[in-house]
């Protein structure tokens, strides 16, 4: 946790520091990544066209940058415009006993993955998980799915795409603008000019070469551990909590708590991190306060102490009339 976060905090500073010795390296990932995708455009590589419309929602960054709200409003405003939408993923950290795994919302969490359960129950669409992602198009194809959204897979070129989303943390942007290993960049920033939109959760703390899409994160609920559900936070201005995320960005989490007037005593965990019983043993008597994904691994251990928030990214009209008039230019 500690080479980690010193990594990141130069790959999120304005310059690299160190990390420039390393731009040899950083130069030969480029180079393979271009020879990549040159290789799946002259068709050297193999790539599967799926006979549905397929939206990939990624990003050009390691880590978590908000991709899995941004899916499952997607997925759920598509189904009121009469389609029917289906969930691929990769599955990260997943351990199915075979693939494509079909993710039900009882699924058991170190088969499902727990990015996939949490959008299975959210959404109650068909979600599929799969490394080999044509594999799980087609077998939410063969249950009647008439489009797919990809959560993640921008990299992912086995898999054709009419639609690609790029998610953008306005906080964090594209760090220090280098790719791997001396910056967090999956893809050079050019990445961007050739997708068709890039969304930014909240504001951008660095401009882009491109014009963002703006959207936010809304919170709709708290649940309590043993089931209780409430609009309205249940905690008074100043209360003292623990907050655990083992997401992409915990800060942020942490940030939104403290912006609620709460004060906050942080646990950041890095993103996907395996949670047992012992995760949530916290010192004092203090409320504890999870995230939606977190919840999914920590559910059997969950009791009054604990509070799940619920949010939805909340994303403009505009953009999503012109996504349903880009779907229709595909059918």
């Amino acid at each position: 946790m500690k080479l980690q976060n010193w990594i990141e905090s130069h790959w999120y500073a304005d310059n690299p520091g160190p990390l420039k010795r390393l731009l040899p390296l950083e130069n030969y990932y480029c180079k393979q990544v271009e020879k990549r995708h040159q290789a799946y455009a002259e068709g050297k590589k193999p790539s599967y066209r799926a006979p549905v419309p397929v939206i990939v929602v990624g990003n050009i960054s390691v880590g978590g940058s908000g991709k899995s709200p941004v899916v499952a409003s997607l997925a759920r405003y598509l189904q009121r415009q009469g389609y029917q939408p289906g969930i691929i993923s990769r599955g990260y950290g997943s351990k199915a006993r075979s693939y494509p795994f079909r993710v039900e919302k009882d699924s058991n969490p170190k088969e499902a993955g727990d990015e996939p359960l949490m959008l299975a129950r959210q959404t109650n669409l068909p979600v599929a998980i799969d490394p080999k992602r044509p594999r799980a198009a087609q077998l939410l194809i063969d249950e009647g799915c008439d489009l797919l959204i990809a959560d993640d897979g921008l990299q992912h070129l086995a898999l054709q795409r009419d639609i690609e989303l790029v998610i953008i943390d306005g906080a964090r942007g594209l760090g220090n603008g280098h790719c791997l290993p001396v910056g967090p960049l999956r893809e050079p920033p050019q990445r961007l000019n050739t997708v068709d939109w890039v969304l930014c959760q909240g504001e951008l703390q660095h401009p882009l070469e491109v014009e963002p899409v703006f959207y936010h994160l809304e919170q709709t609920g708290w649940r309590r551990g043993d089931g209780l559900w409430q609009s309205a936070s249940p905690f008074d201005p100043n209360q003292r909590v623990h907050a655990l995320a083992g997401i992409g960005n915990p800060q942020r989490f942490f940030d939104q708590l403290s912006e609620q007037g709460l004060q906050v005593i942080p646990h950041p965990l890095p993103d996907h991190a395996p949670m047992n019983a012992q995760t949530l043993d916290l010192p004092g008597n203090d409320p504890v306060i999870i995230t939606a994904k977190d919840a999914v691994k920590l559910g059997p251990w969950l009791h009054q102490r604990h509070w799940v928030v619920e949010v939805e990214a909340k994303l403009p009209d505009d953009f999503l009339k012109a996504l349903s008039q880009k779907l229709n230019s595909t059918l």
